[in-house]
This record gives C-alpha cells, structure tokens and sequence, in this order.
C-alpha cells in the first residue's frame, strides 16, 4: 500500500505541473479545470493510501524479498448473491434518463434507488445470512 501511495502522489505531481503549463499555453478553461480537477482526486487516493499504510501491517507488495505465495489467504469479504446492485444500476439508468428526458422520472427512479440501497446495507441483517 506504501508503494501504490507513492505512485498516486507522483502521478499528483505530474498532473499538476502539466495542468499549469497547459493553462498557460492554451487559456482554454474547461481543460484546464479538468486537469485541475484531475490533480484532485489523485492527491487524495495518494494521500489516503499513504495515511492508510502507516496503519497496517507491511503487506507482500511492500517487500522486495517476497514470494507470490506470501500474499495467499483470504483478502476480503464478499457477497457471493446479492441482486441489490441489479437493483441500484436499474434506479441509476432511471434516474439519468431522468436527467435527459425529464426530471418527472425521479419520481420513478428515487424508491428504486432507495429500495435497492437500504438492501444492499442491510440484506446481511436478517434472512440466512444475518449471522455472518
């Protein structure tokens, strides 16, 4: 995580010194807010992968010396049968079409996002899977 963190602070700079040499040369606003913009969201996935490897343990990617069978075991968590997502994309196409056709679409698409997200948070909270 230390190594991704450096990366993204890197690519922070990059971005950075290439948003201020393009405003300069081209004084065209909407790139250069882009890369603006750009700079932003790398600053903070560096900044928050640095923060964050300062609190865990060394994983396998941090050490010269590993092997591939250093970072076997299990990573995470993950719902192997949840149709919440299903749910949640079909409220979102809702709601952009709502953005392109009319915004009396929201009205439609709004309990379907809502249904879908309080189903996703807490489909863990009760049925068969509520003791895991």
């Amino acid at each position: 995580m230390k190594i991704q963190g450096q990366l993204f602070i890197w690519l922070s700079v990059f971005i950075l010194a290439v948003a201020i040499v393009y405003g300069y040369w081209s004084m065209e606003p909407v790139g250069t807010t882009a890369l603006f913009l750009a700079f932003g969201l790398a600053i903070m996935i560096g900044f928050y992968l640095a923060f964050t490897a300062k609190r865990v343990d060394v994983g396998a990617q941090d050490d010269k010396e590993a092997d591939v069978a250093d970072d076997a075991g299990e990573i995470g968590f993950f719902s192997p049968h949840s149709w919440q997502p299903l749910a949640l994309g079909f409220g979102g196409a809702l709601a952009f079409l709502g953005v392109a056709v009319g915004w009396w679409i929201m009205y439609f698409s709004a309990p379907v996002l809502l249904v879908g997200l309080f189903g996703w948070v807490f489909e863990y909270y009760r049925g068969e899977s509520r003791t895991q």
